[in-house]
């Protein structure tokens, strides 16, 4: 059997940072159900890190070098939920720095694996810590640069740059992509600079582009966009990953969001593991989330729209979580399934067959000393 490609082959690049962007626009064909639009996937998990957060550790580090703000041998510092910290992991180690990372307990084993994997040094900080107290992987990042000499806090809650990377990168690619045809741009909003950058590209092209911003149960910033109030009674503990927060991040833009949908944990880990099993998209938590938003809204859509959908990490991020069976069934997202008959008889009688070969062994060993 012979193969042959549809494009020539990617030229050669001088390291993995130059394989960042360009990710492709998927159609989503199973998974969207009785959703009459166009559903297209930006899937960023072809980044080499797996993530959109590629686009922005490979900015912020690179814009701090132009500005004089790292220096040789630095030691670069971030509070992450595990993406960003992965592909700043990387950033670092192709360009000579340390990697420290502070990391909320609710991150995954398996991210929390990867940063270690890439030589990042890692703090985990209690999930269950606000903000301001010491404990919080905000304040530990904080502190740890305060101690640290000739280090750099990236801080992509609050700089600009973290927007800057989608505005010069994932705007344009989703635009020329779709030819100008987007109606709809559906993005998690977590530090808030995937969602702000890139819309902010998207409506100077073309006003009338609807932003939908997607947030967790648990969350404050839905409520923050409608009232323009910090309510921390909108908080408490929730499971989904890469979206949603407990403060309000100056990289968001709410201006620019037309709508804000909140989804749950259950539905979000379903439609994820639906877009695995129907469309061939292992994706991550934060994205199965951004397609339950598309879900929640398929009446106001007609088939004329264009709904991009921004599909922000792989699933291989969530494989004892989402695409485990057994934490499905203890968070009760999926009933827990009926034991086979087979099975039942081997858990009540595999003790006495145990308790049989030990005895038959046991007289053939007796025999063989006679």
């Amino acid at each position: 059997m012979t193969f042959s490609t549809k494009t020539a082959p990617p030229a050669i690049v001088d390291n993995v940072l130059d394989t960042i962007g360009n990710t492709p626009l998927v159609r989503i064909r199973r998974s969207q159900g009785s959703v009459k639009a166009e559903v297209l996937g930006k899937v960023e998990g072809f980044n080499p890190g797996h993530s959109a957060k590629d686009r922005v550790a490979l900015y912020m580090v690179e814009k701090a070098e132009r500005e004089g703000k790292i220096q040789e041998g630095a030691t670069i510092i971030e509070a992450t939920s595990g993406n960003t910290g992965f592909s700043l992991a990387t950033v670092c180690l192709i360009k000579g720095y340390k990697c420290v990372l502070t990391v909320s307990s609710k991150a995954s084993d398996e991210k929390l694996r990867l940063l270690q994997a890439m030589g990042a040094e890692v703090f985990i900080c209690p999930s269950s810590a606000k903000p301001e107290d010491a404990d919080s992987y905000y304040s530990v990042a904080k502190q740890l640069h305060a101690e640290i000499p000739n280090s750099y806090y990236l801080n992509q809650n609050f700089d600009d740059a973290n927007k800057d990377a989608h505005y010069y990168s994932t705007g344009p690619e989703i635009w020329e992509q779709t030819q100008g045809r987007i109606t709809h741009f559906v993005c998690c909003v977590g530090t808030g600079g995937t969602i702000s950058g890139t819309a902010r590209y998207l409506k100077e092209q073309n006003p009338d582009i609807q932003v939908i911003g997607v947030d967790a149960y648990g969350s404050v910033l839905k409520r923050y966009w409608e009232t323009e109030e910090f309510d921390e009674k909108e908080i408490y503990p929730y499971k989904v990953e890469g979206l949603g927060k407990t403060i309000i991040p100056g990289n968001v833009d709410f201006s620019l969001f037309d709508k804000m949908i909140k989804v749950h944990d259950k539905d979000s880990a379903i439609r994820a593991r639906d877009l695995a099993q129907k469309d061939g998209l292992f994706v991550g938590y934060s994205s199965g989330a951004a397609m339950q938003a598309v879900h929640k809204m398929k009446r106001e859509l007609v088939e004329d729209d264009v709904v991009v959908v921004l599909f922000s990490d792989h699933g291989s991020r969530y494989l004892g979580k989402v695409y485990s069976d057994d934490w499905m069934e203890d968070m009760g997202f999926l009933k827990k399934k009926e034991e086979s008959y087979n099975s039942y008889l081997y858990r009540k009688y595999k003790v006495r067959y145990k308790r049989i070969y030990n005895k038959v062994n046991y007289y053939i060993n007796q025999s063989l000393k006679m």
